[in-house]
């Protein structure tokens, strides 16, 4: 049995054969629960890293998919601010509001990024 931490999150994998297939699962070191996917392997030590790969890969796509929804309440809250905005402003509500949008995209494209290197 091993342990692997991913975050503030650890968990323990552990690998068992069935019909000769070795299948790894991740539980959660904290409250014992059943977390992510199981993955296949020929060996015990490939589906290990398989799920060691998952679980990272995991973890990133969480990180970028909060921080794309975060980008996006930046942009409505920017968007709902500008209509009090007035023209004493330093920055143009136009322009905020390209800041946002552009905020969203960078983060679309990372989490896009990310979701390509998926593993299998």
């Amino acid at each position: 049995m091993q342990h692997l931490s991913v975050g503030d999150t650890t968990f323990r994998l552990q690998a068992i054969e069935r019909d000769g297939t070795w299948i790894a699962s991740a539980d959660r070191v904290d409250n014992g629960a059943r977390f992510g996917i199981e993955c296949a392997a020929a060996t015990e030590s490939e589906a290990i890293e398989r799920l060691r790969a998952w679980l990272t890969w995991q973890h990133e796509h969480a990180a970028a998919l909060a921080a794309l929804q975060e980008a996006e309440r930046d942009y409505h809250r920017t968007i709902a601010g500008s209509a009090f905005a007035t023209s004493a402003d330093a920055v143009s509500p136009i322009e905020m509001q390209k800041d946002g949008l552009n905020a969203v995209a960078a983060a679309r494209l990372r989490l896009d990024e990310i979701r390509a290197r998926r593993p299998e």
